[in-house]
């Protein structure tokens, strides 16, 4: 049953409908065409890849203005590719990102360099120890609110550090999905008890000493339990109760994450 507003109310809902039915055709069509898109960048990049390399620069300076703004955006300014190192930086990070990028992964190529992109970026600013937008020495004293200025500075600096901090995550779940874990499984095999985590860690550590046993797992992807249990004072059905655990933090350990490896201090004190 339909309440008639007015007499053209049924014309205007008509219209209405036919609108939204048009936007929908137009997204599906834009999804479409996305989709297109990604399937031509992935076709170049598995070219790339198997160096036939012909279009590679062609392809580089297509996406200039793309990483110019992923650069940007990690600098909170414009970015000018002539003058400014950090452009350099993203440009080297594309190039890696061709070189790395795998598409069962997941995501596509574009959001896959942009993290790249963005981390290489973050890494630089972080060596150069920049100090981006105002300087903050004893010179504050002429600037017209030199405490507003160092509070910009300091969420500018957090913005970095949250960056930091999700790129590290993002960087650390696709190397546990190399093992077949997932943060999921962790938060469900992780050991309740402090003792049983300060065992963890010293058997990670043992694993990460030992040269046959670290390439050993990280070439099969699996945990020598065995050679584990001759090294260390814990039981083999310990350590395959705990192998998912014990493998993420030879993972942690290995790699260079600055902000997780914070987690690690509550357990070895």
């Amino acid at each position: 049953m339909y309440t008639f507003i007015n007499d053209d109310t049924p014309i205007k809902m008509a219209r209405v409908a036919n609108m939204l039915r048009k936007a929908r055709g137009e997204e599906m069509l834009r999804s479409f065409f996305r989709k297109v898109k990604d399937d031509q960048i992935e076709k170049f990049i598995e070219q790339f890849q198997n160096r036939e390399t012909e279009k590679l620069n062609d392809f580089i300076e297509q996406y200039k203005p793309f990483i110019a703004t992923k650069v940007s955006e990690v600098c909170k300014r414009k970015i000018d590719p002539e003058y400014d190192d950090e452009f350099s930086i993203g440009l080297i990070a594309f190039n890696e990102a061709i070189e790395k990028y795998a598409p069962n992964k997941g995501s596509n190529f574009l959001s896959f360099a942009s993290l790249v992109i963005k981390r290489r970026v973050i890494d630089y600013i972080r060596k150069e120890k920049k100090n981006y937008g105002y300087s903050l020495d004893d010179r504050e004293e002429d600037m017209e609110n030199p405490y507003e200025i160092k509070v910009t500075s300091e969420q500018y600096q957090k913005q970095i550090e949250t960056e930091q901090r999700k790129e590290e995550i993002f960087h650390y779940t696709e190397k546990l999905k190399e093992f077949g874990i997932t943060i999921l499984d962790l938060t469900e095999h992780s050991p309740k008890h402090k003792d049983a985590r300060e065992t963890s860690l010293l058997i990670a550590k043992t694993i990460l000493r030992n040269e046959n046993l670290k390439k050993q797992l990280f070439d099969t992807k699996k945990l020598p339990i065995k050679e584990v249990a001759n090294l260390v004072d814990v039981s083999r059905k310990t350590i395959e109760r705990n192998r998912k655990y014990l493998i993420a933090l030879v993972i942690l350990l290995s790699e260079d994450y600055i902000y997780l490896k914070e987690y690690l201090k509550g357990v070895e004190k």
